[in-house]
């Protein structure tokens, strides 16, 4: 997800209207984090995740960025710390959203922006869609990436009134990846990352197979684009 990842970061970062000392909660290894360090400058860049080897790919790609291990929903910041709290590709992973969003409201200033996007899996505009439409029509049952939190339309800007956050603002970003080779396309699900790579570890060889040509199938010959869509939310005071 990362070539879709650092498409959508200049897109949010625009969104969010980033200025000042800014917050990545959930900073993965840096895709955002790059992007904020390019606007501000990695001293007024300070990123967060619970996984410390993010944190640490956070780090080494970003140098002189505060990075520190932390959950979003317990963030180990002052009350408006910050001027600016984004979180992108991550709400739905939150083990609380409301509580997250409440904490990056918490330390964020009361004139500053809290900032979230999520990849519209509900609709089926995601960047991983071509591969669950493939998985639905191989294996119905399968459990995708839908139904999670701020993954339909309306949902994310829901969870941001629930946390307490005012004035909230949404919107639609769009990206699209050209791939020139199937492998490329389909190899990082075969490394067991996220909900798509873990299901695609449950299959034998030859299921693995049948979903592989599938998703060939379906995709067609290279060059071919895959268009992502991700809902965003702002609000701009609390």
């Amino acid at each position: 997800m990362g070539r879709f990842s650092r498409l959508l970061a200049p897109q949010f970062a625009d969104f969010a209207g980033v200025q000042g000392r800014v917050l990545d909660v959930g900073c993965g290894p840096g895709a955002l984090t790059a992007e904020l360090v390019r606007r501000v400058g990695a001293e007024c860049v300070v990123a967060v995740d619970p996984s410390e080897p993010f944190v640490a790919a956070a780090r080494e790609r970003n140098p002189g960025i505060d990075a520190r291990q932390a959950p979003a929903e317990e963030l180990p910041f002052a009350d408006g710390a910050f001027d600016a709290a984004l979180a992108q590709l991550v709400v739905h992973f939150m083990t609380d959203p409301v509580a997250g969003l409440r904490e990056m409201g918490r330390v964020t200033e009361p004139d500053g922006a809290v900032a979230a996007c999520v990849w519209d899996h509900d609709g089926g505009r995601s960047p991983l869609s071509p591969f669950w439409n493939a998985v639905d029509e191989l294996d119905p049952g399968a459990n995708r990436e839908t139904g999670m939190a701020g993954t339909r339309e309306g949902h994310l800007a829901e969870l941001f009134r629930q946390a307490g956050l005012a004035e909230v603002d949404e919107d639609a970003l769009e990206v699209g990846v050209e791939f020139q080779d199937f492998e490329d396309w389909w190899a990082p699900f075969e490394l067991g990352v996220g909900p798509a790579g873990a299901y695609v570890a449950t299959l034998d060889d030859e299921r693995r197979e049948e979903l592989r040509e599938h998703c060939r199938t379906q995709l067609g010959a290279p060059p071919f684009t895959v268009a992502g869509r991700a809902w965003a939310a702002r609000s701009g005071s609390r």
